[in-house]
């Protein structure tokens, strides 16, 4: 079951548990359940049917209504939701942070460092995947996008430590996880060093990002970023 699908049975829990089948039984007419849930009686027979079989509750029929009482499975359920929205409403910065703008053709850098040994291994070892070998890039496209940008400093980063060879040293570059498009997995990263400003995002991922999305200039991408994937 999706939780699209679940939702419906989690409302009817709330509404129970709001007329005290919380930890006790309650007794529960079927018409003033589907009144305060707004819904026929035959649907709201029907959902406490499924909730029952599901053992989400227990339920006695009686001449005078139902005992009803919420069970441990259903408890569990309300648990989880309480968590989310506990989560949710008490966090200092929200979970995830939608950036917009369209693709332009970039200057070829995005290859040359996402190719290096000490990068790569890095991405794949801290990120889980192997990158591609070079960056799409996105110009942002409004100031509540450059705004909400800069918001994304308040957020842990995963960070790819720096690097020298013999003959230049490479800075330390921060990956923040997001999904890309709406179906890729990746990356927006973020060097010390760099030629754009912050109006540009530069996003790797384990495929060609172009070619999979069927991008070219100018082509609007939504990107959502996921510190906690």
């Amino acid at each position: 079951m999706t939780e699209k699908q679940k939702w419906p049975y989690i409302y009817m829990l709330l509404k129970l548990a709001e007329t005290g089948a919380y930890k006790q039984t309650a007794q529960i007419s079927t018409p003033y359940l589907a009144k305060k849930l707004n819904l026929s009686q035959q649907t709201a027979s029907r959902y406490l049917i499924e909730l029952e079989h599901k053992g989400w509750i227990t339920r006695t029929i009686t001449p005078d209504g139902s005992h009803i009482k919420i069970e441990t499975p259903g408890e569990i359920e309300l648990q989880h939701l309480h968590n989310e929205l506990k989560n949710l409403l008490e966090a200092t910065l929200p979970t995830t942070l939608i950036l917009e703008g369209t693709t332009f053709t970039g200057l070829g850098e995005g290859a040359y460092y996402i190719s290096k040994s000490d990068y790569k291994n890095q991405i794949i070892k801290k990120l889980g995947f192997e990158p591609y070998p070079g960056t799409l890039n996105i110009k942002l496209s409004n100031k509540y996008n450059l705004k909400t940008r800069r918001d994304l400093e308040g957020y842990l980063a995963v960070e790819v430590t720096g690097f020298q060879n013999e003959t230049r040293s490479f800075g330390l570059v921060k990956c923040y996880p997001a999904l890309i498009g709406g179906c890729v997995k990746g990356a927006l990263v973020t060097a010390l060093r760099s030629h754009y400003d912050d109006s540009v995002l530069e996003l790797i991922a384990p495929v060609c990002l172009r070619k999979h999305l069927q991008l070219k200039d100018g082509s609007k991408v939504k990107v959502e970023i996921c510190p906690s994937f």
